[in-house]
């Protein structure tokens, strides 16, 4: 599986107040999520990402709340990946549990906005194409690349029935 996309960057501890914030929870809705994704963060964007766009993020990515809402919001933008230098690990689980995927690697500070990258999910790499640098990551189990690939962990159960 591959994805290409163009990277929107954020930096340290965006928690998950800030990619959706809780006065939208009304709804678990993912398009109406997705356009308020981030706003408080970065200005525009729920108005400007393009469906496929990446995020590249530093450390500590959607810490904050247990709420699925946040990888929801994301995915419902349009986002098909973020990368982060780490994750909190229940916005990990949650971001898997949706099909959202998402990919821990050091090297972010090599990315800026707008690079056009594509991440080789079979082979373990991303690609600046911007750049023409390519990076490694500890890529995915088999079984964690099914459930992604089905669209998150309900629909890969549901294929198993």
């Amino acid at each position: 599986m591959k994805i290409k996309g163009k990277v929107w960057k954020f930096g340290d501890d965006v928690d998950t107040d800030l990619i959706i914030p809780a006065k939208y929870l009304v709804t678990t809705d993912a398009k109406e999520l997705g356009s308020h994704c981030l706003e408080n963060i970065k200005q525009g964007f729920p108005e400007r990402v393009n469906k496929g766009d990446i995020i590249v993020a530093g450390k500590n990515f959607g810490s904050g709340s247990s709420r699925e809402h946040a990888p929801l919001a994301i995915k419902g933008a349009g986002v098909s990946a973020v990368l982060a230098e780490s994750f909190a690990r229940i916005f990990s689980r949650n971001a898997i549990n949706i099909g959202l995927p998402i990919i821990e690697i050091e090297e972010m500070n090599k990315f800026k906005d707008y690079d056009l990258i594509e991440i080789d999910f079979i082979n373990g790499r991303v690609r600046n194409l911007s750049q023409d640098k390519e990076y490694k990551f500890q890529k995915y189990p088999e079984f964690l690349q099914n459930i992604i690939r089905a669209g998150g962990l309900m629909k890969w159960a549901q294929r198993m029935v």
